[in-house]
């Protein structure tokens, strides 16, 4: 069973989603907590799922992925095997960041990321080769004004 999160917890998982780097000795010392407890919370928070894991923030365009586009993707039946079929083909293409399964006309909203639109292109090629695929929809990126995977969270 899910603990219920007190302010401590809310803190801690705003600082560590602000740097996941942070010592134990820091974020005891920002929640004003000694390093045991705070290790004990910051453990159970991972264990119950609060925290999934820990990353890197990369540059993409330093490593040549600076293209972003968002693609609609419809599909020739909205079936459950059309679904997972599609689902399965889409977890394969490296260049996806996100796959949404949206309501509204059309079904999926794709978010990717390629070096420049010949890789672009290809992608393309191969997502319209996965099953069930009828038509998609390109919208290029011209400006990325805000990206982040933060969550809010109210540390009341």
């Amino acid at each position: 069973m899910a603990h219920v999160l007190d302010r401590i917890d809310r803190r801690l998982l705003a600082l560590l989603q602000a740097d996941g780097r942070l010592s134990v000795a820091e974020l005891a010392r920002q929640v004003h907590l000694s390093p045991t407890p705070c290790l004990e919370r910051v453990r159970r928070l991972e264990r119950e799922g609060y925290i999934r894991g820990y990353a890197a923030d990369l540059d993409p365009a330093k490593l040549g992925a600076g293209l972003i586009a968002f693609v609609e993707v419809q599909l020739d039946r909205t079936t459950p095997d059309v679904f997972n079929r599609f689902r399965d083909g889409v977890i394969g293409l490296a260049p996806v960041q996100e796959c949404h399964m949206v309501a509204g006309g059309f079904d999926y909203l794709l978010k990717v990321r390629t070096g420049d639109m010949t890789q672009y292109r290809r992608f393309l090629e191969d997502l319209a080769a996965l099953a069930g695929v009828e038509q998609t929809h390109t919208y290029v990126v011209m400006e990325e004004v805000k990206s982040t995977r933060a969550v809010p969270i109210d540390e009341r």
